[in-house]
């Protein structure tokens, strides 16, 4: 009798159990398939355009380019859209992204906005190899749009470059370029359109930059790195528009 009843025990432990593994296996699936829901859930894909008019007295140049992919702190090298409520915060849209990493699309946009010029023999991306004679090192500071000045709120865009004289890698100019732009409503596509403006103006600015500043023909050993120009603080460019003072945002278009 002791036996049979130590056998039931045993059996309904068995059942509980079974029971148990069965419930979880069902919480888990249930996860699994939100998880899934949620990944599927639809995405709004923006991009941004390159530059396609430039000054006609830009300097045809005979050297090539490379670009890197513009360093950007970690709020920015995403692929979602970035808003900042306050100065000090960052967000970021829902359900809409770049159709890629922030910094990787605007290298792309540099890129193609250098060949538009036709002003130069050959750009590339730094990760080909590409025997280049100088290098682009571009920051992206701000690439943002900011609420805390009201609705529409107002895109930043702000990239501070370094180009560098390769094989010897000096740095022979540096400059700052920022442009702000008000959304002209509190919808994706209006604050595209303004991140669209504030960066191909940057962009413009920069490549008129680029193309200026190095002489017109590849280094050499008859064209010595001349360091009262390279390395004079009074050179360094510091190119901002329209963007807000303190809290005064009547220069912003």
């Amino acid at each position: 009798l002791r036996i049979q009843r130590q056998a039931r025990i045993y059996a309904e432990m068995i059942l509980r159990w079974a029971v148990c593994a069965a419930a979880a296996a069902v919480l888990t699936g249930c996860q699994f398939i939100s998880a899934v829901d949620s990944a599927a859930e639809p995405t709004d894909l923006y991009t941004v355009s390159p530059k396609s008019t430039f000054d006609p007295g830009l300097p045809d140049v005979f050297w090539q380019l490379a670009v890197e992919v513009p360093v950007a702190a970690a709020n920015l090298n995403t692929g979602r859209i970035a808003i900042a409520m306050t100065p000090t915060s960052t967000d970021y849209y829902a359900k809409v992204a770049w159709t890629d990493r922030a910094p990787l699309m605007v290298q792309t946009r540099i890129v193609d906005s250098f060949e538009n010029t036709r002003k130069i023999v050959a750009v590339a991306r730094e990760s080909i190899a590409l025997r280049a004679n100088y290098l682009l090192q571009p920051d992206l500071r701000n690439f943002e749009a900011m609420y805390y000045y009201g609705q529409p709120p107002i895109v930043k865009v702000r990239i501070i470059a370094k180009l560098v004289r390769m094989p010897d890698r000096q740095i022979i100019g540096v400059a700052s370029f920022e442009r702000c732009v008000r959304a002209r409503g509190d919808k994706v596509p209006l604050v595209v359109n303004a991140f669209d403006q504030a960066l191909g103006s940057v962009i413009k600015r920069l490549v008129s930059w680029t193309l200026s500043t190095p002489p017109p023909r590849p280094p050499s050993d008859s064209a010595p790195y001349d360091i009262g120009r390279y390395r004079n603080p009074q050179n360094a460019v510091v190119d901002t528009e329209n963007c807000p003072v303190g809290n005064d945002t009547s220069k912003v278009p």
